[in-house]
């Protein structure tokens, strides 16, 4: 189910964090590599970590150690290497900023009366201190984070369990995100999605991804919704 009949009808946005809000792959990306070079093991490139970036913590530890998008990594290897990962991370997470107009997409929809949240996957430990760091958390009515749920995207739990939140009919909640994940939960939630271009899609374009729409960034999205 696709949704073109422009200004699409919304009740209530929720947004993705990494790759949409904020732009965290610089710090994922040196937290890789510390992590790697704690494990005497040789460091990889900024543009490949970007692109194993999207599925959560665990599997960007696993493609870092692997060089692969699927692979298993031997798993006592993947036991020592994830805690060396996360402290780095920890230590790096507040550092990320918004994208550009980010702040000022939010401040509009704000304005124009609808309620907001926020869905990603990283964990809940990570999630709220960057949101509060980067002047965000104040827009989120909710914030869905990658353990919040038994579910986490591309699964629609996230986007269906937002919609009983807000009370809203989930065909009137729009997700804004960047990624295949994005896409999918969407899809399988039944709700419509947008997405930018900027973000982390395995170096893929989202023009590629069965989304409604594709924005430069946040501030070009009201033209594209009214509240119903």
């Amino acid at each position: 189910m696709s949704f073109n009949n422009f200004p699409l009808p919304v009740k209530a946005i929720v947004i993705d964090l990494d790759g949409t809000l904020l732009h965290t792959a610089p710090e994922l990306a040196e937290a890789a590599n510390r992590m790697l070079r704690d494990m005497g093991r040789a460091p990889v490139s900024q543009d490949l970590l970007k692109s194993y970036i999207g599925n959560g913590i665990h599997w960007l530890v696993k493609r870092a150690l692997t060089g692969d998008m699927h692979a298993e990594p031997d798993a006592t290897l993947f036991d020592q290497a994830l805690p060396i990962y996360e402290k780095h991370y920890t230590e790096l997470a507040t550092q990320s900023k918004p994208f550009p107009n980010v702040k000022q997409g939010l401040e509009a929809m704000k304005a124009a009366g609808f309620r907001l949240g926020c869905i990603t996957n990283k964990v809940e430990r990570y999630t709220t201190p960057i949101l509060k760091s980067a002047g965000l958390a104040s827009y989120f009515e909710i914030v869905v984070a990658g353990d919040t749920l038994p579910e986490k995207k591309p699964h629609p739990m996230p986007l269906l369990h937002s919609a009983k939140f807000f009370g809203v009919p989930i065909e009137q909640l729009l997700l804004v995100g960047d990624s295949l994940s994005d896409a999918q939960a969407a899809r399988a939630a039944g709700c419509p999605i947008i997405c930018v271009p900027y973000g982390y899609n395995h170096g893929e374009p989202v023009e590629t991804l069965n989304v409604d729409a594709v924005i430069p960034d946040l501030s070009a999205l009201m033209p594209l919704i009214k509240r119903v």
